[in-house]
C-alpha cells in the first residue's frame, strides 16, 4: 500500500467516526437530557430495560457509550445489576443499526452536499434545535463522505498480490477474530469496523466467511471502552462491565462454533449485495445472543 494509499484511508476513517460521533451528539443533544432521564425511570423492568437500551443505543450510535453511561449509573446506585443487565443487553442490539445505515445508502456522490448542508445549518441558522439538527445531517453526510475515501482507496488493493496474501491469512477463524477484536479495540468502536468490514466487502477483498469471524471478534473489542470506564468505580459497577464483557465472550464463542458446524455463510450468502449480507449477519448475532 502506497504511502498516498495510506493517508486516504486514513484520512477517510477520520471522517468517518468523527461523522459517527458528531451524529450521535447531535441526536443526544436534540432530544436533551430526557434520554438520559428516561433511561433511568424505564429500566425498572429488565425486559423494558433491553428496549431502552436498544433504542438508546440506536439513537447515540454507540453501545460503547450506552454501556459506559449504565457503568456511571450503577456506580451512583441509580441501577442495580439486574437493570443494568438488560440495558447492556439491548445496546449490544441497537449497535446495528450503522451497518444497516451503511447497507442501505450507498450512493456517496450526493453526501459532500449533505454534509455543506449541515454546516450551513449549524453556522447560519440562530434557533439551536435546528442547529443540532444540522449537526446530526453534517455527522450523516461526514460518514459518507469518509466512506467515499476509504472505498476509493481500497480499490487498487483488489489488484494487490501482497494483500490478497495477507487476506488468506486473515481467512482463519481465529485470526479473522482476532482482527476484530484487535481494530474495534482500538478504534473503540464496533459500529466503525463493521462499517469498515462492509467497504472492504463491497470491493471485493473480504469474503463472506471471514467476515462472519471478523464481526465476532467486534463483538468482543467493544468491551474494552466499559471495561477502562469501570476502573476506581464500586464493585457493583466493575460487576456490570463484568457481565458485559462475559456475555459477549460467552456468545461469541456459541456463535463462533455454530457457525464453524453449520453452513451460515451459505445461507446468509442469499442475501443481495455483500454490505447487506454482513449487516444481516452483524444484528442476527446480536439477536441469538439475546
Amino acid at each position: 500500500m502506497t504511502l498516498s494509499m495510506t493517508m486516504a484511508l486514513l484520512g477517510g476513517l477520520a471522517l468517518f467516526l468523527y461523522g459517527m460521533k458528531l451524529m450521535g451528539e447531535g441526536l443526544e443533544k436534540a432530544a436533551g437530557d430526557r434520554l438520559k432521564r428516561l433511561l433511568e425511570a424505564l429500566t425498572r423492568n429488565p425486559l423494558m430495560g433491553l428496549l431502552v437500551g436498544v433504542v438508546f443505543t440506536m439513537i447515540i450510535q454507540s453501545s460503547s457509550a450506552t454501556t459506559v453511561m449504565v457503568v456511571g449509573f450503577v456506580n451512583a446506585g441509580l441501577l442495580d445489576l439486574m437493570q443494568a443487565t438488560g440495558v447492556i443487553l439491548g445496546a449490544n442490539i441497537g449497535t446495528t443499526v450503522t451497518a444497516w445505515i451503511v447497507a442501505g445508502f450507498q450512493a456517496t456522490a450526493f453526501m459532500p452536499l449533505v454534509l455543506l448542508i449541515g454546516v450551513a445549518m449549524m453556522m447560519f441558522l440562530k434557533k439551536l434545535k435546528l442547529q443540532r439538527i444540522g449537526q446530526v445531517v453534517a455527522g450523516f453526510g461526514m460518514l459518507f463522505v469518509g466512506m467515499g475515501m476509504m472505498s476509493d482507496a481500497m480499490k487498487p488493493l483488489a489488484e494487490s498480490a501482497e494483500f490478497a496474501r495477507l487476506m488468506t491469512a486473515f481467512s482463519n477463524p481465529i485470526m479473522a477474530l482476532l482482527v476484530g477484536v484487535a481494530v474495534t479495540a482500538i478504534i473503540q468502536s464496533s459500529s466503525a469496523s463493521v462499517g469498515i468490514l462492509e467497504m472492504l466487502a463491497i470491493q471485493g477483498l473480504v469474503p463472506l466467511e471471514t467476515s462472519l469471524y471478523i464481526i465476532m471478534g467486534t463483538n468482543i473489542g467493544t468491551c474494552v471502552t466499559a471495561m477502562l470506564s469501570a476502573v476506581g468505580a464500586t464493585r457493583t459497577a466493575k460487576r456490570a462491565a463484568l457481565i458485559h464483557l462475559m456475555f459477549n465472550v460467552l456468545g461469541t464463542l456459541v456463535v463462533f462454533i455454530l457457525v464453524s458446524l453449520l453452513p451460515v455463510s451459505t445461507w446468509i450468502g442469499h442475501i443481495n449485495g455483500p454490505a447487506l449480507q454482513i449487516a444481516v449477519a452483524h444484528t442476527s448475532f446480536k439477536v441469538f445472543e439475546v
